[in-house]
């Protein structure tokens, strides 16, 4: 069974970077055919597509986000991050990492993904 789990701060100051890990089990990242996937939904709003690293390192980007999204990976400790530079209170979301069994843009949950529960970060001053 492949589980997620989001961790990082709740609370982000404007103009900082909101940093976000997702550890996974029951899967590696390095040799699973999947893609890891980051997805926020702000509150009241439809679920947005962030983007996505594959197994071999290769990275995908919202375009709408590009300019302030980087996906990383520790591949020692089977983790994926979110790095989402000068953030605004727009920012303001439920962040879910899951897994993805191919590159897609959806933001919905698919019968075949793996989701995190979710972490609420709120950027406040």
């Amino acid at each position: 069974q492949v589980q997620l789990q989001e961790s990082g701060p709740g609370l982000v100051k404007p103009s900082q970077t909101l940093s976000l890990t997702c550890t996974v089990s029951g899967a590696s990242i390095t040799t699973s055919d999947s893609y890891w996937t980051w997805i926020r939904q702000p509150p009241g709003k439809g679920p947005e597509w962030m983007g996505a690293i594959s197994n071999r390192g290769s990275t995908f980007y919202s375009p709408s986000l590009k300019s302030r999204t980087s996906i990383s990976r520790d591949t020692s400790k089977n983790q994926f991050a979110l790095q989402l530079s000068s953030v605004t209170p727009e920012d303001t979301a439920v962040y879910y990492c899951a897994s993805y069994p191919r590159l897609s843009t959806r933001a919905q949950r698919g019968p075949d993904d793996y989701w995190g529960q979710g972490t609420q970060v709120t950027v406040s001053s």
